[in-house]
């Protein structure tokens, strides 16, 4: 039983504040709309990256009916599969290019059933997904963990 609430995306999250229009962000890049939007709440400019870094990418996952993505810094912002990209508003990190799943509408329906606070998906090729910890990852007890 869908439940009929789509999952967020950034299109639909990063929207202008009052007194703006609605539309009033509709030709900015949905990827460059969180900027806007982060400069509308704190209340101070934030400079868009002049380019990619090299080599890296980073994953889009489902959290909590959200697709987001994280920097490296600990950071993480809510993303979109129409404009795969992202770059971080805290730290500065320029764009990085992001990987979904070639079926984003298969996904999102794998998910649809749940209550919006438990959906949560990750990507498989994704080497820090939630749950599987890093070969070299240690216990607190000082036995070395598995994956």
């Amino acid at each position: 039983m869908a439940l009929g609430i789509p999952v967020v995306r950034a299109e639909t999250f990063y929207l202008p504040s009052h007194p703006q229009r609605p539309d009033a962000w509709a030709l900015v890049a949905p990827a460059e709309r969180v900027f806007r939007w982060y400069e509308d709440r704190v209340q101070r400019r934030v400079r868009l990256p002049d380019g990619f870094v090299i080599g890296q990418k980073a994953y889009a996952r489902i959290n909590h009916n959200r697709w987001v993505a994280d920097c490296p810094c600990g950071s993480a912002q809510v993303v979109t599969p129409a404009d795969p990209r992202m770059a971080c508003t805290e730290c500065g990190y320029g764009w990085l290019a992001l990987t979904f799943p070639e079926g984003v509408a298969a996904v999102e329906a794998s998910v649809a059933d749940e209550l919006p606070h438990l959906r949560n998906w990750w990507h498989p090729d994704d080497p820090v997904s939630w749950g599987i910890p890093p070969s070299d990852a240690v216990d607190p007890l000082g036995e070395e963990v598995s994956p």
